[in-house]
């Protein structure tokens, strides 16, 4: 008996919720309020697009096509410009000069980002400067062509910099085409593929200083790749 007064009093509880609390086109389209399309549609819309920043700046918008930031809207920059775009008076883009507030959104130093993506550490590089004083954003090649792979791979030369591998040059391991310092996407450098490529100073029968770590290539690891294991940036002694 108490079981079923406990259960009636559950499924009252829940049709009230649902008659209270759940909105009424709940469910009418899918899971979602449908009257929430509406509510959107009568919404004031606030951003131009693309599109319509190019019919005017078409020069701009031609440049920034053939740029690494040809993937970004003008707006998530310039701000909402639907006023804009209605009168080029009324409302003036926004113009980022605030190093924090714009471009260190992607291009502040995270270990997540990928090496290679373009990162500065704010408090080192060019303090108190706007970063278009020196960079084109619609067209952000870097200001001087790198003369270090350091300059794009700072933690991986820190990092191989207190290694056992700190006297190697990155080209021992890495085939560059010279062309990576002004296009770096488009021309990737080269790994090594093959276990064999260590083993030209690590093998047993490897010319060279007898203090390097010597495997046997044929017993040493089995099918595996060197740096399965093996951290090439920071080797273990």
């Amino acid at each position: 008996m108490r079981l079923g007064v406990l259960g009636l009093v559950g499924i009252a509880a829940m049709l009230y919720a649902r008659h209270r609390f759940v909105p009424a086109t709940f469910g009418e389209t899918g899971h979602y309020r449908a009257a929430a399309v509406d509510a959107v549609a009568s919404g004031k819309i606030q951003y131009a697009g693309a599109a319509v920043c190019a019919e005017c700046h078409d020069d701009v918008a031609g440049k920034k096509a053939a740029s690494y930031h040809r993937t970004l809207s003008c707006e998530i920059c310039h701000g909402a410009a639907a006023r804009h775009a209605e009168d080029p008076e009324a409302q003036k883009p926004v113009v980022p000069r605030e190093r924090g507030a714009a471009c260190l959104y992607c291009h502040e130093y995270l270990p997540s980002r990928p090496t290679g993506f373009p990162q500065i550490i704010e408090r080192l590089h060019n303090p108190v400067k706007p970063c278009i004083g020196c960079h084109d954003p619609h067209d952000p090649k870097p200001s001087q062509v790198p003369e270090s792979c350091s300059a794009c791979h700072a933690q991986i030369y820190r990092t191989k910099a207190v290694s056992p591998h700190a006297n190697l040059s990155c080209e021992t391991c890495h085939a560059v085409d010279p062309r990576h310092r002004q296009e770096p996407r488009a021309f990737l450098p080269k790994k090594p593929t093959d276990r064999e490529f260590c083993g030209r100073c690590h093998s047993k029968e490897a010319p060279g200083d007898r203090e390097i770590p010597r495997i046997d290539l044929t017993t040493h690891g089995g099918r595996y790749l060197c740096w399965q294991c093996h951290y090439p940036h920071f080797p273990e002694s």
